[in-house]
């Protein structure tokens, strides 16, 4: 019997520990079907139909998860460059780590876990997106509010593909990006 207390007893404060992880948790309603937007997650196509204007996406475990933002930059400064595939349970599960922006370099040299969950509604799919392993002290409280902006963009950018039926245009971005660029190697001697 106090056995099954003592473990009882630990599940529970297993249960609260976790309850307590700060986490972001956001629901998008996607107008399309789970397969539909389950390959905008798992290929690099999907992905750059409306995330980054380039990705490599090898959707197993430890398969590349490679977003890149900023496609100019030198490695490791083009967003989320070396994460990786956690786990998979086709269309519904796909976890991977994560990493912050470039400016955030004493937390970008950490990993967060990101974990999707689609959930077929009629013709639409639910998403839910929990982004969660933040630390609470340096630059991780930075790191965490430039991801409560930048998800929810994320997902009204994957509405968006579905409900027009077009992919992300990135034309304008990647000008930006290299005008940017240039400016920076020009400062340079």
């Amino acid at each position: 019997m106090l056995k099954e207390v003592l473990v009882s007893t630990a599940m529970a404060a297993a249960s609260a520990a976790y309850a307590a992880e700060p986490a972001i948790e956001l629901t998008a309603q996607v107008k399309a079907p789970v397969s539909a937007v389950w390959q905008a997650w798992t290929t690099s196509e999907g992905i750059t139909s409306f995330f980054a204007p380039e990705a490599q996406v090898e959707a197993r475990p430890d398969g590349a998860f490679h977003i890149h933002m900023d496609p100019y930059a030198p490695p490791g400064l083009k967003g989320a460059d070396t994460m990786q595939v956690l786990a998979i349970e086709p269309e519904q599960l796909l976890s991977f780590t994560w990493n912050a922006p470039p400016h955030l370099a004493q937390a970008r040299a950490q990993r967060t876990v990101v974990i999707l969950r689609f959930t077929p509604e009629g013709d639409s799919t639910r998403l839910n997106l929990t982004h969660l392993g933040w630390g609470s002290t340096g630059e991780w409280p930075k790191a965490r509010a430039y991801f409560e902006k930048a998800w929810p963009n994320v997902l009204k950018n994957l509405q968006t593909r579905f409900e027009t039926g077009n992919p992300y245009d990135w034309t304008a971005w990647r000008e930006q990006l290299k005008q940017w660029h240039a400016k920076e190697d020009a400062k340079r001697p």
